[in-house]
């Protein structure tokens, strides 16, 4: 990204969780439960299905870092759009997501060696799909075609691509995998969910290093969620059954960096 005409910068402030607790004093006074706040995302995205009696990863999600949501541009009174995102230095790392910034931070090594080796079993996988391209991150999305949208999945993949602008992806890719942080969990699990379902996006995968598991959303179908471990064959649901992941190739290999 260039750098901006002034110092490339623009405010920024982090949400702490004295900030969110504040959040929480106030909803009560407006009547809102925090129950109520905790338990929307659940119903809003589907039915869940479970391995091993497994806990709502949705909920896990708010349970350990609700009010550490990212950072979120400090000037509510302006939608941010994507020529400020342009305009951003090279070496801040941010989404924007429905006009405000978050802050993205470095990956880990597991985070990379988890994408590698994702990379190297999709490849093979699309080898026979000559209509689909394979892409990862740092890639421009622009999710929703709009002005106030960039998103960079960790890894996607778009088939049958009519649009052929080189310097980003215009619109919903058909599959896109994240991989969690510790900081970003509520964001790719709960904020990038809602977006990647809104905008089209048939089939969602989230890595949970932290806990062992991936979580596949069928958001072409029925938003149900299903829960593997690392240990599983996972399938493409997009390659009607002609693909799977073997994660348990994946982890071998990437295993010691846990």
């Amino acid at each position: 990204m260039s750098n901006s005409k002034d110092d490339g910068k623009l405010p920024y402030r982090h949400i702490r969780g004295d900030e969110h607790n504040s959040e929480k004093e106030q909803k009560s006074k407006e009547g809102i439960k925090e129950s109520d706040l905790l338990r929307e995302p659940s119903a809003a995205y589907g039915r869940r299905i479970y391995k091993d009696g497994m806990k709502d990863p949705v909920d896990e999600a708010y349970a350990s870092d609700v009010g550490i949501m990212g950072t979120e541009a400090a000037d509510h009174s302006r939608k941010y759009t994507i020529d400020d995102y342009y305009a951003l230095p090279d070496d801040k790392r941010v989404e924007l997501i429905d006009g405000i910034f978050y802050d993205m931070s470095a990956p880990t090594q597991i985070h990379q060696a988890l994408l590698g080796q994702l990379y190297i079993q999709f490849s093979a996988c699309i080898e026979s799909h000559p209509e689909c391209e394979l892409f990862f991150a740092p890639l421009d999305v622009r999710l929703d075609n709009d002005d106030y949208t960039m998103v960079q999945p960790d890894l996607l993949i778009v088939c049958n691509r009519s649009d052929k602008d080189k310097r980003r992806i215009n619109g919903a890719p058909d599959f896109v995998v994240e991989i969690l942080s510790p900081f970003n969990r509520s964001h790719d699990m709960i904020r990038k969910l809602g977006k990647y379902k809104d905008a089209g996006v048939r089939e969602y995968w989230i890595i949970d290093p932290e806990k062992g598991k991936v979580i596949v959303y069928d958001l072409e179908h029925d938003d149900f969620l299903r829960l593997y471990t690392f240990r599983d064959s996972i399938p493409v649901l997009i390659s009607d059954g002609e693909c799977s992941i073997e994660f348990e190739r994946i982890y071998e290999k990437v295993k010691r960096y846990f």
